[in-house]
């Protein structure tokens, strides 16, 4: 996978958590028909990587992205599942070196100009900014390519991005995409609410076509 091009293209990635193994293909089948069909299954339950193989054999046009890889266990289960990339909230340079080496397209995670040079070091070409809200939003995002712009590095903010200020973020053209959970909300998961969930891609597509008009 072409990271960049394929996050970019995307635009908005719905960032879900499934604690459910059963409600994993029709989350994602209601992701892609509202027109979001780029996936970070997170490794924050047991299941991910079993969400992810089967997503992955069950839902054409899905394409499935590994989120919370903290460790190398975490790389080789999403690599084996089928995932064809991977994103970290944090920075960690195994994990990196690791990824590089499987040939695995790897986003870390930074949220200060140190750690974002450490990843420019290693070869990233795009960062997940986490969390994004917290650690400053749009404006630290800003001042930091005033002077990291020169690098091409390109920015996937997530944390604190929802409806309300995915806009601010996407209108910079640094930013690639957007990673958030509003379009997948834990209620709606739970209620098999998948009208819900597909109602809500198709808007966070709509703001993310607008942003390549």
């Amino acid at each position: 996978m072409d990271m960049i091009k394929t996050f970019g293209e995307a635009g908005i990635i719905p960032v879900i958590v499934i604690e459910d193994i059963e409600k994993a293909v029709p989350l994602a089948r209601a992701l892609v028909k509202g027109g979001l069909p780029v996936l970070e299954v997170t490794f924050r339950t047991q299941c991910a990587a079993e969400a992810i193989s089967k997503i992955k054999s069950e839902v054409p046009g899905a394409r499935l992205v590994a989120g919370t890889v903290l460790g190398l266990e975490q790389l080789a289960a999403a690599r084996e599942a089928g995932a064809q990339a991977c994103v970290a909230p944090g920075f960690d340079q195994e994990v990196v070196r690791a990824a590089k080496a499987l040939g695995m397209p790897f986003c870390p995670g930074v949220a200060t100009a140190s750690e974002l040079s450490q990843a420019l070091a290693l070869g990233c070409k795009m960062v997940k900014f986490f969390p994004a809200e917290s650690a400053g939003g749009v404006k630290y995002i800003k001042d930091l390519l005033g002077a990291f712009r020169w690098t091409g590095v390109r920015f996937m903010p997530t944390g604190g991005v929802n409806l309300s200020n995915v806009s601010d973020y996407l209108a910079v053209p640094e930013i690639v995409c957007c990673g958030g959970t509003w379009i997948a909300p834990k209620d709606a998961i739970a209620a098999n609410d998948w009208t819900r969930i597909e109602t809500l891609a198709a808007d966070a597509a709509k703001l993310a076509k607008a942003r390549k008009c």
